[in-house]
């Protein structure tokens, strides 16, 4: 496995100053955002898109520095009811998979998406409970109607791209557990997997060794992003909370950099469990700790990761 970061973390910074702080802080592969909610800073489709020279420059920027690409990302949310949100969204998709292809980059990370709760809704609405009966009805409409159908029709266009779509399982949007993408993933096809990112997981009290080993194969890139479940808020208030991330005292749980939610041996059992489901590609750093700045929570991570990563292939042995 290699150490990433999502380069979002260094947004104000030109892309030939982040990256050389990246490779001198011993990381290995680069993640670019492309548009959506974290914006285009160093990769932008209409840029780069077609244009042979602009992308020479850029390919040349991260590879003459020791780096490679692990994925671009375009978190967004191209079902919105909103039809203009939604068409934006899903142009930029588009573009993403057009540009991972021309750069030979095989995976684009987004969210699945949330619909309205019916044809007529202007906001998304995202259903947590079977009951009263008209959650599940907005369920079965917000699936059969709409998800299931839009990611078909993209699964196609990355079939005819040869790139795959790593749907990060996050509460607000149709995705966001094992169950939803798997529910997804057989509903559409093997094209689409999961960005596991356990930051997610964790205040949903999912065990994230129990979510890797079942969701096996269908992880195709891994974000490296923790989060302290606060017990003395949670006691109080449960972890479905929407105070302002800011309010870092008061709320359930929070962002944290690796280590400092769970402590060494989680971080070992995770990453030794996508060890042994065959996943040896990028441990992604994505920094959103309310309690450290970029530079600290990203060196702090990456010297983390260090410690904790499984780097001998199966069947190498001292005495071999």
């Amino acid at each position: 496995m290699k150490i990433g970061v999502f380069t979002v973390l260094f947004a104000q910074q030109s892309l030939e100053r982040a990256l050389d702080y990246i490779a001198q802080s011993g990381v290995q592969m680069v993640e670019f955002g492309t548009g959506g909610y974290p914006g285009n800073a160093h990769c932008d489709p209409d840029k780069l898109l077609g244009n042979a020279s602009a992308q020479k420059e850029f390919l040349n920027a991260v590879e003459s520095r020791g780096l490679s690409i692990s994925a671009l990302s375009c978190h967004g949310n191209p079902v919105h009811p909103d039809k203009a949100f939604a068409a934006r969204d899903h142009e930029t998709f588009r573009k993403t998979v057009q540009l991972a292809k021309e750069l030979g980059v095989d995976t684009v990370v987004t969210f699945s998406g949330c619909p309205g709760g019916s044809p007529d809704d202007k906001t998304p609405n995202w259903v947590t409970c079977a009951w009263p009966p008209d959650f599940t009805d907005t369920l079965k409409w917000q699936w059969e109607e709409v998800l299931v159908p839009y990611w078909k029709e993209q699964s196609k266009f990355l079939e005819d791209n040869g790139v795959k779509v790593a749907f990060e399982m996050h509460p607000g949007f149709c995705v966001y557990n094992v169950d939803t993408m798997l529910k997804l993933r057989d509903a559409v096809g093997e094209n689409l997997g999961c960005n596991f990112d356990p930051s997610h997981l964790f205040w949903n009290g999912v065990d994230p060794v129990a979510a890797i080993r079942t969701l096996g194969d269908a992880i195709f890139h891994v974000h490296a992003k923790d989060c302290k479940v606060d017990k003395y808020n949670v006691a109080v208030n449960g972890c479905n909370d929407t105070k302002h991330y800011g309010d870092v005292l008061t709320r359930s749980w929070i962002f944290r950099t690796v280590g400092y939610g769970h402590g060494y041996q989680v971080w070992k059992d995770m990453i030794s469990t996508l060890k042994m489901i065959g996943y040896d590609s990028v441990l992604s750093i994505e920094h959103e700790d309310g309690l450290m700045s970029v530079n600290e929570g990203f060196q702090k991570a990456v010297s983390f990761l260090k410690e904790v990563m499984v780097t001998e292939s199966a069947g190498e042995m001292w005495w071999a």
